[in-house]
């Protein structure tokens, strides 16, 4: 499969590619899981956007990047998602790589904290993710609070 990643501040978004990248957090996040909750909490504005597009052009997986102090004192990873067509062709963990390596070209090697859903723990551990021990209900599903800490 070919995937192309671009990372574009909020500022440097498209409408189209907002649009796309909320359409696809919204078809999964909220149709695919059934769970009604609001998107839109104005961190998009403040943060990164890592894009995945496939051969065709469309847009089939993406990431948020927060700078530190906007969900955590660290740099966050978030709305982690990868579009149905493509799961398990190993396209979740490329985001996960590229959302990585642009957060430490941005930010410096720095710690990284994440809210992951608890059944996706065993994935982010894959990338150095280790629970904090704070699990908790987001929106009535089970997550997990993970930090990446770099070897300094």
């Amino acid at each position: 499969m070919n995937l192309n990643f671009q990372f574009k501040h909020f500022k440097e978004l498209s409408t189209l590619e907002f649009h796309d990248l909320i359409a696809l957090r919204i078809k999964v996040f909220v149709i695919e899981q059934n769970c009604p909750y609001q998107d839109l909490d104005g961190k998009d504005k403040k943060s990164y956007h890592v894009i995945c597009r496939d051969g065709k052009g469309d847009i089939v997986a993406t990431s948020r990047i927060l700078p530190p102090g906007l969900s955590y004192d660290e740099v966050a990873i978030g709305r982690v998602v990868v579009c149905d067509s493509i799961r398990g062709t190993g396209a979740g963990h490329a985001l996960m790589e590229e959302s990585m390596k642009f957060s430490k070209e941005e930010f410096g090697e720095v710690p990284i904290r994440i809210s992951a859903q608890k059944h996706l723990d065993k994935f982010y551990e894959k990338h150095g993710f280790i629970s904090t021990g704070k699990e908790y209900l987001e929106d009535g599903i089970p997550h997990l609070e993970m930090l990446y800490t770099p070897n300094l």
